[in-house]
Order: C-alpha cells, then sequence, then structure tokens
C-alpha cells in the first residue's frame, strides 16, 4: 500500500512542475522584463510590479506603460546609459479581442 502512495506523490510532484513558470504565480517584474529596472529605486521597482499587476483596462495600462517607458527613457539618457528594450509587453493581455 505504501508504494501506492508513494507512486502518486511523485506522480504530482512531476506533473507540477510541469506546469509554466508564468502560471504558477503572478508576474513579477525584472531586469530581464522591464525597462529601466536598473534605473528605478527598489522602493519604485515594487511600486511599479504592484501597479502593473492592478490594471484591469488596457488603454489605462497603455498609458502607463508608455508613461513609465518616457521616464525611464529620460533616466536612461541622464545617466549614459542604454535602455533595455526588450522587456515583455505587459499590457497585452488586456488588449481587447474584438469578441463580445
Amino acid at each position: 500500500m505504501q508504494t501506492g502512495c508513494i507512486r502518486l506523490l511523485v506522480i504530482a510532484l512531476l506533473a507540477g512542475s510541469a506546469v509554466p513558470a508564468w502560471a504558477r504565480g503572478p508576474w513579477r517584474a525584472s531586469g530581464a522584463n522591464t525597462s529601466g529596472w536598473a534605473l528605478m529605486t527598489p522602493e519604485e521597482r515594487i511600486a511599479h510590479q504592484a501597479r502593473v499587476r492592478s490594471f484591469t483596462d488596457y488603454d489605462a495600462c497603455e498609458a502607463y506603460r508608455s508613461q513609465h517607458h518616457a521616464l525611464m527613457a529620460e533616466r536612461a539618457q541622464q545617466q549614459g546609459v542604454s535602455l533595455n528594450h526588450g522587456a515583455r509587453d505587459f499590457c497585452a493581455h488586456l488588449r481587447p479581442t474584438g469578441k463580445d
């Protein structure tokens, strides 16, 4: 009987690890996916991540994203560094699909 329980536990653990990282939890900002990550203070990073997670409307999200990108581009220019342009479009999941 113990062998069956162990087998079920192993199967459950393997099935859980098959879930993609993005599906395991909320979006997490990082230097790899956020324009200007290195140009923000730790407090700004936390506030940015919370703000991004709060959006339910595409237009509001896109307005914030544009404003954030402009601010980070300005900071980058002032500091003489390049801005990471490989960031993910965090508003894309809110884009209207045309389905009602």
